[in-house]
Protein backbone atom coordinates (compact mmCIF):
# COMPACT_ATOMS: atom_id res chain seq x y z
CA UNK A 1 0.00 0.00 0.00
CA UNK A 2 1.24 3.50 -0.87
CA UNK A 3 1.65 5.59 2.26
CA UNK A 4 0.63 9.19 1.65
CA UNK A 5 1.09 10.83 5.06
CA UNK A 6 2.96 9.80 8.19
CA UNK A 7 2.97 11.94 11.33
CA UNK A 8 5.29 10.90 14.15
CA UNK A 9 4.80 12.14 17.70
CA UNK A 10 3.49 15.55 16.61
CA UNK A 11 2.35 18.30 18.95
CA UNK A 12 0.54 21.49 17.92
CA UNK A 13 0.12 24.63 20.00
CA UNK A 14 -2.95 26.90 19.81
CA UNK A 15 -1.60 30.03 21.48
CA UNK A 16 -0.43 28.98 24.91
CA UNK A 17 -2.57 25.83 24.84
CA UNK A 18 -1.55 22.43 23.51
CA UNK A 19 -4.11 21.55 20.82
CA UNK A 20 -2.45 18.18 20.15
CA UNK A 21 0.08 16.19 22.13
CA UNK A 22 2.28 13.34 20.85
CA UNK A 23 0.02 12.20 18.01
CA UNK A 24 1.02 9.44 15.60
CA UNK A 25 -0.98 9.22 12.37
CA UNK A 26 -0.72 7.74 8.92
CA UNK A 27 -2.94 7.25 5.91
CA UNK A 28 -2.44 5.07 2.85
CA UNK A 29 -3.95 5.27 -0.61
CA UNK A 30 -7.52 4.00 -0.93
CA UNK A 31 -8.61 4.09 2.71
CA UNK A 32 -11.22 6.20 4.46
CA UNK A 33 -10.07 7.44 7.85
CA UNK A 34 -12.34 9.49 10.11
CA UNK A 35 -11.27 11.59 13.08
CA UNK A 36 -13.80 11.97 15.90
CA UNK A 37 -13.65 13.68 19.26
CA UNK A 38 -15.40 16.26 21.42
CA UNK A 39 -15.29 19.98 20.68
CA UNK A 40 -11.81 21.35 21.22
CA UNK A 41 -10.18 17.94 20.95
CA UNK A 42 -7.76 18.97 18.18
CA UNK A 43 -9.50 17.47 15.13
CA UNK A 44 -9.19 20.55 12.93
CA UNK A 45 -5.68 21.20 14.26
CA UNK A 46 -4.66 17.76 12.98
CA UNK A 47 -5.99 18.51 9.49
CA UNK A 48 -4.33 21.92 9.46
CA UNK A 49 -1.03 20.39 10.51
CA UNK A 50 -1.23 17.80 7.75
CA UNK A 51 -1.77 20.42 5.03
CA UNK A 52 0.89 22.71 6.52
CA UNK A 53 -1.49 25.43 7.74
CA UNK A 54 -0.62 24.84 11.42
CA UNK A 55 2.94 24.70 12.70
CA UNK A 56 4.05 21.51 14.37
CA UNK A 57 5.85 22.35 17.62
CA UNK A 58 7.46 18.93 17.89
CA UNK A 59 7.54 15.69 15.95
CA UNK A 60 7.52 15.34 12.16
CA UNK A 61 5.15 14.94 9.22
CA UNK A 62 6.26 13.13 6.07
CA UNK A 63 4.25 13.51 2.86
CA UNK A 64 4.60 11.36 -0.24
CA UNK A 65 6.54 13.17 -3.02
CA UNK A 66 4.19 15.12 -5.29
CA UNK A 67 1.22 14.49 -3.00
CA UNK A 68 -1.92 16.25 -4.25
CA UNK A 69 -4.45 17.23 -1.57
CA UNK A 70 -8.03 18.37 -2.08
CA UNK A 71 -9.56 20.15 0.90
CA UNK A 72 -13.22 20.70 1.79
CA UNK A 73 -13.34 23.21 4.66
CA UNK A 74 -15.98 23.54 7.32
CA UNK A 75 -18.62 26.21 6.67
CA UNK A 76 -17.23 27.89 3.57
CA UNK A 77 -19.24 31.10 3.19
CA UNK A 78 -19.90 33.01 -0.03
CA UNK A 79 -21.47 36.47 -0.14
CA UNK A 80 -25.04 35.69 -1.34
CA UNK A 81 -25.23 39.03 -3.17
CA UNK A 82 -22.48 37.98 -5.60
CA UNK A 83 -23.79 36.96 -9.05
CA UNK A 84 -21.74 33.77 -9.14
CA UNK A 85 -22.60 30.55 -10.93
CA UNK A 86 -21.20 27.22 -9.86
CA UNK A 87 -19.08 27.12 -13.01
CA UNK A 88 -17.61 30.57 -12.27
CA UNK A 89 -17.01 29.63 -8.63
CA UNK A 90 -14.93 26.66 -9.77
CA UNK A 91 -12.84 28.96 -11.99
CA UNK A 92 -11.70 31.09 -9.04
CA UNK A 93 -9.03 32.09 -8.15
CA UNK A 94 -7.51 30.65 -11.34
CA UNK A 95 -9.16 29.85 -14.64
CA UNK A 96 -9.97 26.17 -15.12
CA UNK A 97 -10.50 24.09 -18.22
CA UNK A 98 -14.23 23.55 -18.84
CA UNK A 99 -13.75 19.83 -19.40
CA UNK A 100 -12.06 19.57 -15.99
CA UNK A 101 -14.87 21.56 -14.34
CA UNK A 102 -17.55 19.32 -15.81
CA UNK A 103 -15.65 16.17 -14.86
CA UNK A 104 -15.31 17.40 -11.27
CA UNK A 105 -18.98 18.39 -11.07
CA UNK A 106 -20.02 14.98 -12.37
CA UNK A 107 -17.75 13.20 -9.88
CA UNK A 108 -19.32 15.23 -7.06
CA UNK A 109 -22.85 14.46 -8.28
CA UNK A 110 -23.37 18.12 -9.14
CA UNK A 111 -23.37 18.12 -12.96
CA UNK A 112 -26.85 19.68 -13.09
CA UNK A 113 -25.66 22.67 -11.04
CA UNK A 114 -23.11 24.08 -13.48
CA UNK A 115 -25.14 27.16 -14.43
CA UNK A 116 -27.00 27.63 -11.15
CA UNK A 117 -26.35 30.67 -8.99
CA UNK A 118 -24.41 29.80 -5.84
CA UNK A 119 -26.85 31.87 -3.77
CA UNK A 120 -29.76 29.70 -4.97
CA UNK A 121 -28.26 26.34 -3.99
CA UNK A 122 -29.39 24.30 -1.02
CA UNK A 123 -26.84 23.40 1.62
CA UNK A 124 -26.35 19.93 0.18
CA UNK A 125 -26.00 21.25 -3.38
CA UNK A 126 -23.44 23.82 -2.31
CA UNK A 127 -21.39 21.19 -0.48
CA UNK A 128 -21.27 19.11 -3.65
CA UNK A 129 -19.99 22.12 -5.58
CA UNK A 130 -17.33 22.68 -2.88
CA UNK A 131 -16.45 19.00 -3.19
CA UNK A 132 -16.11 19.45 -6.95
CA UNK A 133 -13.72 22.34 -6.28
CA UNK A 134 -11.52 20.01 -4.21
CA UNK A 135 -11.68 17.33 -6.92
CA UNK A 136 -10.29 19.75 -9.49
CA UNK A 137 -6.92 19.13 -7.85
CA UNK A 138 -7.19 15.43 -8.83
CA UNK A 139 -6.25 14.63 -5.24
CA UNK A 140 -4.38 11.63 -3.94
CA UNK A 141 -5.79 12.63 -0.54
CA UNK A 142 -9.20 14.24 -0.07
CA UNK A 143 -9.62 15.98 3.30
CA UNK A 144 -13.01 17.06 4.66
CA UNK A 145 -13.57 19.04 7.86
CA UNK A 146 -17.12 18.32 9.08
CA UNK A 147 -18.44 18.66 5.52
CA UNK A 148 -22.09 18.00 6.36
CA UNK A 149 -22.53 20.64 9.07
CA UNK A 150 -25.98 22.16 8.58
CA UNK A 151 -27.31 19.36 6.35
CA UNK A 152 -30.28 17.23 7.34
CA UNK A 153 -29.83 13.49 7.89
CA UNK A 154 -30.75 12.37 4.34
CA UNK A 155 -28.46 15.06 2.90
CA UNK A 156 -25.59 13.95 5.12
CA UNK A 157 -26.09 10.29 4.25
CA UNK A 158 -26.16 11.08 0.51
CA UNK A 159 -22.99 13.17 0.79
CA UNK A 160 -21.10 10.40 2.60
CA UNK A 161 -22.28 7.84 0.03
CA UNK A 162 -20.83 10.09 -2.67
CA UNK A 163 -17.52 10.24 -0.79
CA UNK A 164 -17.38 6.46 -0.58
CA UNK A 165 -18.13 6.18 -4.31
CA UNK A 166 -15.27 8.59 -5.05
CA UNK A 167 -12.89 6.41 -3.07
CA UNK A 168 -14.00 3.32 -4.92
CA UNK A 169 -13.74 5.00 -8.33
CA UNK A 170 -10.45 6.89 -7.90
CA UNK A 171 -8.65 4.97 -5.12
CA UNK A 172 -7.82 8.27 -3.43
CA UNK A 173 -7.45 8.32 0.34
CA UNK A 174 -10.09 10.20 2.32
CA UNK A 175 -9.54 11.84 5.69
CA UNK A 176 -12.66 13.22 7.37
CA UNK A 177 -13.46 15.03 10.57
CA UNK A 178 -17.04 14.36 11.61
CA UNK A 179 -19.37 14.55 14.58
CA UNK A 180 -21.94 12.21 13.00
CA UNK A 181 -20.88 9.03 14.71
CA UNK A 182 -23.40 6.64 13.16
CA UNK A 183 -22.56 7.68 9.61
CA UNK A 184 -18.86 7.70 10.35
CA UNK A 185 -18.92 4.17 11.70
CA UNK A 186 -20.79 2.96 8.62
CA UNK A 187 -18.45 4.71 6.16
CA UNK A 188 -14.93 4.42 7.57
CA UNK A 189 -12.16 1.87 7.30
CA UNK A 190 -10.42 3.30 10.36
CA UNK A 191 -11.46 5.71 13.08
CA UNK A 192 -9.15 7.87 15.20
CA UNK A 193 -10.59 9.19 18.46
CA UNK A 194 -8.89 12.38 19.63
CA UNK A 195 -9.10 14.31 22.85
CA UNK A 196 -5.91 16.37 22.62
CA UNK A 197 -4.10 13.06 22.10
CA UNK A 198 -5.03 9.76 20.45
CA UNK A 199 -7.41 8.06 22.89
CA UNK A 200 -7.87 5.01 20.66
CA UNK A 201 -7.87 4.08 17.00
CA UNK A 202 -8.60 1.14 14.73
CA UNK A 203 -11.47 -0.33 12.75
CA UNK A 204 -14.90 1.06 13.72
CA UNK A 205 -15.86 -1.99 15.78
CA UNK A 206 -12.56 -1.90 17.70
CA UNK A 207 -12.91 1.82 18.47
CA UNK A 208 -16.59 1.57 19.43
CA UNK A 209 -15.73 -1.05 22.04
CA UNK A 210 -12.77 0.88 23.51
CA UNK A 211 -13.39 2.24 27.04
CA UNK A 212 -11.93 5.63 26.09
CA UNK A 213 -14.39 6.00 23.21
CA UNK A 214 -17.35 4.94 25.31
CA UNK A 215 -16.35 7.37 28.04
CA UNK A 216 -16.60 10.20 25.48
CA UNK A 217 -19.57 9.08 23.38
CA UNK A 218 -21.47 6.30 25.17
CA UNK A 219 -22.67 3.15 23.42
CA UNK A 220 -24.79 4.60 20.62
CA UNK A 221 -23.06 3.16 17.56
CA UNK A 222 -24.10 -0.49 17.52
CA UNK A 223 -26.68 -0.20 14.74
CA UNK A 224 -24.22 1.57 12.50
CA UNK A 225 -21.60 -1.07 13.21
CA UNK A 226 -24.00 -3.84 12.21
CA UNK A 227 -24.53 -1.97 8.92
CA UNK A 228 -20.76 -1.58 8.55
CA UNK A 229 -20.12 -5.29 8.94
CA UNK A 230 -22.92 -6.22 6.56
CA UNK A 231 -21.92 -3.82 3.78
CA UNK A 232 -18.15 -3.72 4.08
CA UNK A 233 -16.73 -7.09 5.10
CA UNK A 234 -16.21 -8.21 1.51
CA UNK A 235 -16.48 -4.99 -0.46
CA UNK A 236 -13.03 -3.42 0.06
CA UNK A 237 -9.60 -4.64 1.11
CA UNK A 238 -9.61 -2.20 4.06
CA UNK A 239 -12.59 -3.87 5.71
CA UNK A 240 -12.69 -4.64 9.44
CA UNK A 241 -11.01 -8.03 9.07
CA UNK A 242 -7.87 -6.51 7.54
CA UNK A 243 -4.91 -6.42 9.91
CA UNK A 244 -3.27 -3.00 9.56
CA UNK A 245 -0.65 -2.21 12.20
CA UNK A 246 -2.65 0.81 13.35
CA UNK A 247 -5.82 -1.22 13.71
CA UNK A 248 -4.74 -2.61 17.04
CA UNK A 249 -6.30 -0.31 19.57
CA UNK A 250 -3.81 1.87 21.38
CA UNK A 251 -4.76 3.20 24.77
CA UNK A 252 -2.98 6.45 25.35
CA UNK A 253 -4.53 7.03 28.72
Amino acid sequence: MTQLIEARDISVQAGSTAALRNVDFRITRGEIVTVVGPNGSGKTSLLRAIIGAARVSSGSITRAPGLRIGYVPQNLRIDPSLPLTARRFLSLPKRRNMADIRTALAAAGAEALENRQIADLSGGQFQRVVLARALLEKPDLLMLDEPTTGLDQPGSAAFYRRIETLRNETNCAILMVSHELHVVMASSDRVICLNGHVCCHGTPDIVASAPEYRALFGNGTQGALALYRHDHDHSHPHGPNCNHPLEETEHAG
